[in-house]
């Protein structure tokens, strides 16, 4: 095999389709374009969402709806989580070494889903009303 030898596979490369170069390419005089109207024309086009003037969809709906950005602080944890944890007391670092939340994660709270077989004591973390009931049950604590 020689430098000059090499090639791409075949069906790798394609030739560009040459539009208005006459009549036998089958493409010549409109080019594909079609007659008139501002698609036909060189630099003739319009912006995403554009409605010919017409108020466009996007704007002629209301706005709705709201997302806080304080939610990418917040962070859930199952009663089957804390389970698996095998620790005593749990807290918020605990939570982030274990990898149950994100680093970035500053207000926690333990979620009713699953069950709890063991005392555990939470330290700086919320809980719903359900998972306190379920945490108090096992003989644990929330502080």
């Amino acid at each position: 095999m020689e430098l000059n030898s090499i090639k791409p596979a075949d069906g790798a490369k394609h030739a560009k389709r040459r539009v208005g170069r006459g009549i036998g390419s089958g493409l010549g005089k409109t080019a594909g374009r079609g007659h008139k109207g501002q698609k036909s024309r060189s630099g003739g086009y319009h912006k995403v969402g554009f409605e010919g003037g017409q108020m466009p969809l996007q704007r002629r709906l209301p706005k709705r709806g709201f997302k806080s950005h304080l939610l990418k602080f917040n962070a859930e944890v199952t009663l089957t989580a804390l389970d698996k944890l095998e620790l005593a007391e749990v807290d918020l670092l605990a939570l982030k070494t274990a990898g149950l939340v994100g680093q970035r994660a500053k207000v926690v709270k333990v979620i009713n889903s699953g069950s709890l077989s063991k005392a555990v004591k939470l330290t700086g973390i919320g809980a719903t009303a359900a998972a306190k009931a379920a945490i108090e049950a096992a003989g644990g604590s929330l502080a």
